[in-house]
């Protein structure tokens, strides 16, 4: 198996003996990496088909990213928010053009541009809306994965993520994903806000129903709710649009972003909202040491200028067209559905065959990087650099009988 593959296995005991199992890897040990290729330790090369839960999107070590880093590393690191630094303007104007906002309040991390959103949300309900002091609800969807902080937590419905974290923060109404008439039966005077991923990644990317996100929009206009769009895996590019919203046309109000915007150099997150949203914090109401730092500005701002050439989204959508098109030609060869956009696929997998677990050790074996989750299914997502040829390298891969 997989293991008989290394040579310095003791890489990976001394990881388990001095690491808290908060994951469970692939026993692959990684020391270097360009484009879409990942090396061990021992000079193997893997192509890269998880690309850092979508935080790779540019691939490992883009020049155009780097070059920026480098640059910053050599003038300015770490200011906080105390100060005022060269490259934050920059960041937060392009940021919020290319969202189409006023504002951008950037944090590090995926799961605290959650809990800003969240924060700005309740604020929002007691302030404008006029939602009774303690009393503000937010929808959120069964599926949902926005992070594993202990408000966030509250409101996930996977066991392993949840379960014995409590007491649980209250506040939130979860509902069925992609029903809009639950979402809709859940809405009361209270409600101030309904967050969502447009689609759900680690639920095994799970496109909603056609229309599902116009009629979220539609409805939270009508009752005066805001429409928070977890965008974090599948915005910036991933779908084949900046946006996975985009596919149809809507708008939130509030964008979470995080993972691709730090180019997979470092942790850069943000959200975009208007001012009549974002608006409603004052200073001293929240914050971060890190958030907005200038070398995540100076990459982050590069990688709104590589997205803003409509290059990679451009790339997404036809090179995700022949990654779909390979993989759909597998179902009924032990692959039992496809799912996805653009370059980012979940494939279930028959589980009387394999687990999605020893489906992903066998694809490492051949060479292709990927990740399981929630029993039999496998996540694809290769970095946007990605070519052809490459695409059409890694279903092949896929464990027989699934490849033939």
């Amino acid at each position: 198996m997989i293991d008989d593959m290394l040579r310095t296995p003791e890489a990976i005991r001394d990881a388990e003996r001095w690491t808290a199992h908060n994951y469970h890897p692939l026993p692959v040990v990684i020391s270097s990496a360009e484009g879409c290729w990942l090396t061990d330790v021992d000079g193997r090369r893997y192509l890269d088909c998880l690309a850092g839960y979508s935080a790779l999107n540019f691939g490992h070590r883009h020049p155009t990213l780097i070059a920026a880093a480098h640059a910053q590393l050599d003038r300015l690191t770490l200011t906080s928010r105390a100060f005022i630094h060269d490259q934050f303007a920059d960041f937060c104007r392009e940021l919020a053009e290319l969202c189409g906002k006023d504002l951008v309040l950037p944090m590090n991390t995926g799961a605290e541009a959650v809990e800003t959103g969240i924060k700005v949300a309740r604020k929002w309900g007691y302030q404008v809306k006029g939602v009774a002091p303690g009393q503000a609800n937010i929808v959120v969807a069964e599926g949902n994965f926005h992070g594993r902080t202990t408000t966030i937590v509250s409101f996930s419905t996977d066991s392993d993520a949840r379960a014995d974290f409590g007491p649980y923060t209250p506040g939130f109404t979860v509902v069925p994903y992609g029903d809009l008439a639950a979402l809709t039966a859940a809405i009361d005077e209270n409600t101030v806000a309904v967050l969502i991923e447009p689609i759900q990644g680690e639920q095994g990317v799970v496109v909603p129903p056609e229309g599902y996100l116009p009629g979220v929009r539609r409805v939270c206009t009508e009752q005066n709710v805001l429409f928070i769009a977890d965008e974090i895996q599948s915005g910036l590019g991933r779908t084949g649009d900046t946006f996975a919203c985009d596919h149809e046309n809507v708008t939130p109000d509030m964008y979470l972003l995080g993972k691709a915007l730090g180019g997979g150099i470092v942790p850069v997150s943000a959200v975009a909202a208007n001012a009549d949203v974002l608006g409603v914090l004052r200073p001293g109401q929240h914050g971060s040491t890190f958030g907005g730092n200038p070398l995540a500005c100076a990459v982050a701002t590069e990688v709104v200028r590589l997205l803003a050439t409509g290059e990679f989204q451009r790339r997404s959508t036809e090179l995700g067209a022949r990654l779909h098109a390979g993989l759909r030609s597998l179902i009924g060869r032990g692959l039992v559905a496809v799912r996805g956009r653009g370059l980012w696929a979940g494939l279930d997998i028959d589980p009387t065959l394999m687990s999605g677990r020893e489906a992903c050790e066998r694809l490492a074996e051949r060479g292709v990087l990927a990740k399981d989750t929630h029993g039999a299914t496998i996540r694809l997502a290769p970095p946007l650099v990605i070519t052809e040829e490459e695409i059409d390298h890694a279903p092949p891969q896929l464990p027989a009988p699934l490849a033939g």
